[in-house]
């Protein structure tokens, strides 16, 4: 880089931290939980399915946040996730002995549950790299397509001390790629694109928005490469 960035952002899932256990496990558990049994590999697959069969979060036209802090757009998803997995495996896999199941209730929990407390992991260099990047006087932020458990998560993983300030979809009222969420991020440390740079692991949502949006970007592949490298930049 000509200029070493004033500010440095990240994204978070993928690239500051990750489920160790796949989605289709948390689920699983939380369903256990309820007395249902499901299959791990059949709700992984659902989860897929069901990402892919999503309509875009929508952006709110005044930049205000979305509804219920996008808790709807997680709940749409959640539906579609166990009625394909229940499908797969029986269709009455979950009712219980009155034919009834509580899907708020079961929602309501698995919602929640991934914002508790070791659920997620950092990755083994993220603290050094943040470290040593805050001792170069380099402000560091979040830029994540995620909604308010995100603070939690990062607290937990002994991070969030690290970061000025975290921008997330939910509170923008858009997701990335769309360039009012690189925008709200720059205005929060008042200063220009050329100025920063963004770290992210997706191709369309890190690299092509923040591209557009006029910011420098380092392209994250893991196992190519991880956040070391940007000390040596």
């Amino acid at each position: 880089m000509p200029t070493p960035p004033k500010v440095i952002f990240f994204d978070a899932a993928g690239t500051l931290m990750y489920l160790p256990r796949s989605v289709g496990h948390h689920y699983a558990d939380v369903a256990a939980s309820c007395g249902f049994a499901l299959d791990p590999v059949a709700l992984d697959r659902a989860f897929h399915q069901a990402w892919k069969a999503m309509p875009p979060r929508s952006v709110t036209p005044d930049g205000s946040p979305q509804p219920d802090d996008d808790k709807g757009w997680w709940r749409e998803l959640v539906r579609l996730v166990l009625h394909d997995a229940a499908d797969a495996a029986a269709p009455s896999v979950l009712a219980d002995s009155r034919g009834k199941f509580d899907f708020e209730g079961y929602f309501d929990v698995v919602y929640d549950h991934f914002a508790r407390p070791g659920i997620w992991q950092a990755f083994a260099e993220v603290k050094y790299v943040l470290a040593q990047l805050r001792r170069r006087n380099i402000r560091l932020g979040v830029i994540s397509n995620f909604d308010r458990r995100l603070f939690a998560n990062l607290e937990d993983l002994g991070i969030s001390e690290f970061f000025d300030h975290v921008t997330i979809s939910s509170e923008v009222g858009a997701d990335k790629p769309h360039q009012r969420i690189y925008q709200r991020a720059l205005a929060a440390f008042g200063v220009s694109a050329s100025d920063a740079l963004h770290v992210g692991d997706d191709p369309v949502r890190d690299w092509a928005g923040a591209e557009a949006a006029g910011l420098r970007v380092f392209r994250l592949q893991r196992p190519k490469n991880d956040l070391r490298a940007l000390l040596a930049e």
